[in-house]
């Protein structure tokens, strides 16, 4: 039963080099998230209570199928389970891509969680600084893998859309970061602009072109529920 770990703790693990420039940018940690496949939702249950977490049974009652919550009361931790799929802003599919990677999701899909949200916080900002300044694009073993970003948002405007203003969002407040040094900050902002470079030369269906037409002129992304108040954007997801 393959469970894979996501959001800021996933990316932290995946980036051991950079742990002073998270230290520097005052990034803390709390919950953890996960995902799984649903063919093993009937198992999570057993799972967490042999690990002594208590199940928030009105959430796992209304939601099961789709995310479970759980409590470990020794040290208030709460750990979100999510099946096949991310479904917030933008739906990232992750049902056929747990296998890149035995800890976390794969590092292009960490990047698309944190782009895919419309209201992007100072937090996902910096993760996802966190993220680049560790991993290079498209290069040999751990890079993002800039082409499957590329080629998913070049089929979906709205996801496209959300994404690309969110790069310049990143690359706006990686400026004002005082104790990043420079040449960090170079490194970050170069990857930045490939990638962005990447998502507009590739091309685009005929889906995203008929979309593109109405732009904002209608709503472009999903309100992301808020189950139990706790928002995306404000949790470690």
């Amino acid at each position: 039963m393959p469970l894979r770990l996501l959001g800021a703790t996933a990316i932290y693990y995946q980036c051991p080099k950079s742990t002073l420039l998270a230290d520097m940018m005052k990034r803390n940690l709390t919950d953890l998230d996960f995902v799984a496949l649903s063919k093993h939702v009937s198992r999570i249950p057993e799972l967490f209570s042999r690990l002594q977490y208590v199940p928030n049974e009105r959430v796992n009652t209304l939601y099961g199928a789709n995310r479970q919550i759980y409590f470990d009361p020794r040290n208030s931790r709460s750990v979100d389970i999510f099946f096949d799929k991310l479904s917030f802003n933008h739906e990232i599919d992750l049902s056929k891509r747990l296998h890149i990677d035995p800890v976390t999701i794969s590092l292009a899909d960490l990047l698309l969680e944190k782009l895919q949200i419309v209201k992007m916080s100072e937090k996902d900002a910096k993760d996802v600084i966190v993220l680049l300044h560790e991993h290079g694009l498209d290069g040999p073993g751990g890079a993002v893998d800039a082409g499957y970003v590329a080629k998913l948002l070049s089929d979906d405007w709205g996801f496209f859309h959300t994404a690309t203003m969110n790069l310049t969002k990143v690359k706006d407040y990686l400026t004002g970061i005082q104790s990043m040094p420079q040449q960090d900050k170079a490194l970050v902002s170069g990857r930045i602009e490939d990638l962005a470079l990447r998502i507009e030369s590739e091309k685009k269906s005929f889906k995203w072109k008929m979309r593109a037409r109405v732009g904002t002129r209608a709503p472009w992304y999903n309100e992301a529920e808020d189950v139990e108040n706790r928002k995306l954007s404000g949790g470690d997801v």
